[in-house]
């Protein structure tokens, strides 16, 4: 334990000097092999702390356990020639499970993967960089409603002014052997609104999942990861022929804001006995306290590029709510507030600080706990 809390310690005080420094040279992670071919190292590292209040139980016990341990240690393995092909090999040494694994190729008619990368309904989960989200953990309803990777083939178009189309069809099987069965998954994306600090975002997502198992679980953590508790859970449910999932995104930066939506819904679909339906959604707002305006690429928003030698912060509010009460199955109610502070140290280093107001009521159970989080994040 105490050798985690020194690398932490080393993980910050090691890197804010230089950064606070302004050195602008990027860091020797990636060789030049010829011919526009470049090989490389990515890594995303990210150290967390976890702490609990108000979530003392009827026998007068603690729902949660503070924690502090690494979130994430993320590298990954490329070759590419921009424009023209990516080959990525990613492994989670903190979850000891594969991430990214797949070969891309760019052409005239949009780009195509092969391999295991993350299935598209759900924004954040599925079409954001896990380094530049803006909370330290994704909202109740992605984390519940996102299928996670899969083994499949994509295609990715943009080739039609303002709007990005996204197709794919995924395997029964998965590197970490999670799946359980066929999803077949889509995206539209339109943009209104495309320009540098002004960019509208408007998308929408369905997936449908074949389930081999016949069974389906809907949960999630209060946002935070450091816990196995989650506070809403249907439980296993039985007879489920399939999942169906729809999404709908909205966002508009407008300089140092942004504001970003999402309503998630899923469908179990279950012959002969009652469907189970799960719904969701969170807003929020964000703004750069220093100026600087998000980025915005393929769908996506991206992190701050600090313009100070000391770089960016950013303060964020989110509201969150899921609904897994359906019927005779009761998954419990929650909302939750999140307060955030990021400090973009520079391009590599980033910290986080969120506080959770969760308010929850499963059964004869309420729960409403203060949730206080930190993150240390290296990514290069």
């Amino acid at each position: 334990m105490h050798l985690r809390i020194l690398a932490a310690a080393v993980l910050a005080c090691g890197l804010v000097q230089p950064a606070l420094a302004g050195d602008p040279e990027p860091w020797p992670t990636s060789v030049e092999l010829g011919n526009g071919v470049n090989a490389g190292l990515k890594g995303l590292l990210q150290y967390d702390l976890n702490r609990f209040t108000g979530d003392r139980m009827p026998d007068g016990s603690d729902r949660f356990d503070d924690a502090h341990t690494w979130r994430r240690q993320e590298f990954n393995l490329y070759v590419e020639k921009k424009g023209v092909f990516t080959i990525n090999a990613g492994y989670d040494f903190q979850a000891n499970s594969w991430v990214d694994n797949y070969i891309g190729l760019e052409t005239r008619a949009g780009r195509f993967r092969l391999g295991q990368f993350k299935t598209p309904v759900g924004w954040e989960d599925g079409n954001t960089s896990t380094s530049s989200v803006t909370f330290m953990e994704r909202s109740l309803p992605e984390q519940a409603v996102h299928e996670g990777r899969r083994v499949g083939i994509d295609w990715f178009y943009q080739g039609i002014p303002r709007w990005l189309l996204q197709v794919g069809f995924f395997t029964r099987h998965d590197l970490n052997d999670d799946a359980a069965g066929e999803t077949f998954a889509g995206r539209v994306v339109y943009n209104p609104v495309q320009q540098q600090g002004e960019v509208v975002h408007l998308g929408l997502t369905a997936s449908r999942e074949l389930r081999d198992d016949r069974t389906g679980r809907i949960r999630a953590r209060p946002e935070v990861n450091l816990t196995p508790v989650r506070l809403v859970d249907t439980g296993t449910l039985g007879g489920v022929d399939r999942l169906d999932r729809q999404g709908l995104e909205a966002a508009w930066i407008h300089g140092p804001m942004l504001l970003q939506g999402e309503y998630l819904a899923m469908q179990a679909v279950r012959p002969g006995l009652r469907d189970f339906h799960a719904r969701g959604y969170y807003v929020f707002g964000t703004w750069a306290l220093t100026g600087e305006s998000r980025g915005y690429k393929t769908g996506s928003v991206a992190g701050l590029t600090p313009q100070h030698p000391w770089g960016a912060l950013e303060l964020a509010l989110r509201y969150a709510t899921l609904d897994l009460d359906d019927g005779a199955v009761m998954g419990g109610r929650e909302h939750d507030w999140t307060l955030g502070l990021n400090w973009y140290v520079n391009d590599h280093f980033k910290l986080q600080a969120n506080v959770i107001r969760a308010f929850s009521d499963r059964g004869n159970l309420p729960l409403d706990p203060t949730i206080y989080a930190m993150r240390a994040q290296l990514s290069f």
